[in-house]
């Protein structure tokens, strides 16, 4: 199984009303977290699709696909597309730049899942809520392709619910995402 893990970072932070990515945590913006996370992963290829102004803000290590998304306000499948345009691998694992506490050990476990279900679309669920990361086996690769506006790989997952495997993370707390900023403070009193 090839997985080409595909960072979603160009978002203009709309919630937020600033940049949260740049945003600190534990001494490293959340961009750069994200980063580090993407290069440690165990996968066939990483990608990052990001804005020309998180660009300058970022120290990338080698390897890593950079893909700059120059209409981000066309929505988050704008960057999907992007990114999948960029990938080769037989999977995509699709991640978000605002989820801090997100750990390998977290994502390792969907990547194990997917490798002993192969053709299932595999995404953490907790609180019956399902959440990201999600990976996806190549043949969805033209529907999320079609995705339009601010619609993401939810709405093809939503479609394909027996093709869905969804688990039980360990840690859900390391799968919450920073929106606003309140929940951005309340990362400080976990």
């Amino acid at each position: 199984m090839k997985v080409s893990a595909i960072l979603l970072s160009a978002g203009l932070s709309r919630r937020m009303g600033r940049d949260k990515l740049l945003l600190e945590y534990q001494g490293k913006t959340l961009m750069q977290r994200a980063i580090d996370l993407l290069y440690a992963l165990p996968v066939f290829e990483r990608i990052v699709v990001t804005s020309d102004v998180r660009l300058n803000n970022i120290s990338l290590p080698q390897g890593i696909n950079v893909q700059i998304n120059k209409r981000p306000e066309d929505g988050i499948s704008s960057s999907i597309h992007i990114g999948l345009i960029a990938a080769t691998g037989s999977h995509f694992l699709f991640m978000n730049a605002d989820q801090p506490k997100l750990t390998i050990a977290d994502i390792e476990k969907l990547l194990s899942t997917s490798k002993a279900n192969p053709d299932k679309i595999v995404f953490p669920v907790f609180d019956s809520v399902p959440n990201s990361p999600t990976i996806f086996p190549k043949r969805f690769r033209a529907e999320l392709l079609n995705l339009t506006g601010d619609y993401g790989g939810r709405v093809v997952r939503d479609a394909h619910s027996e093709l869905c495997m969804a688990i039980k993370p360990e840690y859900p707390a390391n799968f919450e995402d920073i929106d606003n900023k309140e929940e951005y403070l309340d990362l400080f009193q976990r």
